[in-house]
């Protein structure tokens, strides 16, 4: 009685271990457009599918929709020989604002890594996206957009030029500004 016991248990065991070494390995699929990778936007990832992302806000009616704007600009942001690329994003929540992002999708081995977005404005009008050219600049973009005099309405049209030197960190994939004209160090 005690052979068939240990046979079995032995067999279980053996078909257990075959089972558990010879599991294919899952594939991470490989995202091949910027337009289909998971962007960070105040703190909630945002999936874009074709450059659009909708989804409810957790208890609320609102929903929140993220979508693709445009103003690409490509570069190696962080020197790998891959060409990256940066764009801006509109973030809509359910209000009357249309909140305006810069993102980045870095073009790595296994596919598109995106972003975490930084916050330009709410109903600016973007104009143009850039790779700075001052030489003293090495991977910063310039995003230049309208946008409201201080203390006019949301409503009014924006009218004044702006513009944002910004840099990403590729360790951390945050960006962050460059600061123009600066004469010296403070004390």
């Amino acid at each position: 009685m005690k052979t068939p016991l240990i046979l079995l248990s032995f067999l279980i065991v053996i078909i257990g271990g075959f089972f558990l070494f010879n599991k294919k390995p899952v594939p991470v699929p490989i995202i091949s457009d910027y337009k289909n990778a998971e962007y960070i936007i105040d703190g909630l990832k945002i999936k874009l599918t074709n450059g659009v992302s909708e989804g409810a806000i957790s208890g609320s009616a609102s929903k929140v929709i993220a979508r693709y704007f445009g103003n690409e600009v490509r570069h190696d942001l962080n020197d790998d020989g891959r060409e990256d690329v940066v764009f801006l994003m509109t973030f809509n929540t359910g209000g009357t604002g249309t909140f305006f992002y810069a993102v980045a999708a870095l073009n790595t081995e296994n596919g598109y890594v995106g972003s975490q977005g930084l916050f330009l404005g709410d109903r600016i009008a973007p104009q143009t996206t850039e790779m700075s050219q001052n030489p003293r600049h090495v991977n910063v973009i310039v995003v230049n957009y309208a946008d409201r005099k201080a203390g006019e309405p949301m409503t009014a049209q924006p009218s004044v030029g702006k513009s944002i030197w910004i840099k990403l960190d590729p360790q951390i994939m945050q960006f962050g500004e460059v600061v123009q004209n600066f004469e010296g160090e403070s004390r």
